[in-house]
C-alpha cells in the first residue's frame, strides 16, 4: 500500500487494526470535522506508533495548540485546514516548528521517549514532523507558491470541496476548473521541491494525481470503507436471491 493512507473521523481502535492487517502503513485522522477528544487522540497516537503506523492529524483549527498538541501527543505531522494568505500561513505554521525555525513550545513526553531530550532532538524533530499548508481558500490559492516557499511548511493539502465552494463554482465535481485548481498546487509544490498529498476517491482522481506526481494518496473515508464493505455484503445476499 506504498504510498496510500486512508482517512480516519471516528476513534475506532479496531478499524486502525484491520487497515494495518490490510496492508495500510499510512492514516490520516480528521479532528476538524471528526470525533477525536484529546483524550483519545492521545491514546491513538501512542497506538498507531506501537503498530508503526505513519499518522497525520488534520487538525482543529488553525491554531499553535491545535498544531501543538497532535505533535506532542506524536503525530508524524500535522494538516492544517482555513490557511489564508502567506502571512496568515507564516503565522500559523511556526508553531510546528521549534526555534530558532519557529515557536514550538517544548514538552516531555512520548516524543521523546519520557526522558531529557538530546541537545540536537529538536532539530531532529523539525525535520522529521511534516507540517501540510491546507489550499482551500481563495486567498491560500492566490499565494499557494509563497506559501509553499515557508520554511515552516514541508507540503501543500489541498481541500478540493471547500476550494470549489471558495471559488464560487458550488460542489466539487472535478471538472476542469477543479483540475486547474488542482494543477496549480501540484507544480508549486513541485517547483518548491516539496511533497504534496492529494485526497483522491475515485480512479479518475487517483489517475490525475500519480500524472501530477502526487507523493500520498488518500483512498478512502472510514465511512466509505463501511460503506463499501456493507454494500458488498448486499450485493452478495442479492446475487444468492436471499435478499432483493
Amino acid at each position: 500500500m506504498k504510498n496510500t493512507a486512508l482517512w480516519m473521523s471516528q476513534p475506532h481502535f479496531s478499524y486502525l487494526e484491520i487497515a494495518k492487517s490490510c496492508g495500510f502503513t499510512t492514516m490520516v485522522l480528521e479532528l476538524e470535522h471528526g470525533t477525536f477528544d484529546l483524550a483519545t487522540l492521545d491514546q491513538f497516537l501512542a497506538m498507531t506508533k506501537a503498530l508503526g503506523i505513519k499518522t497525520l492529524t488534520k487538525i482543529l483549527a488553525p491554531d499553535a495548540a491545535s498544531i501543538q498538541q497532535a505533535l506532542d501527543f506524536g503525530s508524524d505531522g500535522v494538516i492544517v485546514p482555513h490557511v489564508l494568505d502567506v502571512e496568515h500561513a507564516r503565522q500559523v505554521t511556526k508553531a510546528s516548528k521549534y526555534p530558532l525555525l519557529g515557536t514550538r513550545s517544548y514538552a516531555g513526553g512520548r516524543v521523546y521517549d519520557y526522558t531529557r531530550p538530546a541537545s540536537d532532538a529538536f532539530e531532529t524533530e523539525n525535520k522529521r514532523t511534516q507540517c501540510y499548508a491546507m489550499i482551500e481558500t481563495a486567498e491560500s490559492l492566490e499565494d499557494v507558491e509563497k506559501i509553499i516557499a515557508l520554511d515552516t511548511v514541508d507540503g501543500l493539502f489541498p481541500g478540493p470541496s471547500d476550494l470549489a465552494l471558495a471559488r464560487g463554482r458550488g460542489a466539487y465535481e472535478f471538472n476542469d476548473d477543479d483540475r486547474a485548481d488542482l494543477r496549480r498546487i501540484a507544480a508549486a509544490a513541485r517547483d518548491a521541491g516539496k511533497p504534496w498529498v492529494m485526497p483522491a476517491w475515485t480512479p479518475a482522481e487517483r489517475k490525475f494525481a500519480l500524472k501530477e506526481g502526487a507523493d500520498l494518496l488518500v483512498v478512502a473515508t472510514q465511512n466509505m470503507s463501511l460503506r463499501q464493505g456493507i454494500m458488498a455484503s448486499v450485493n452478495m445476499l442479492k446475487q444468492e436471491a436471499i435478499i432483493r
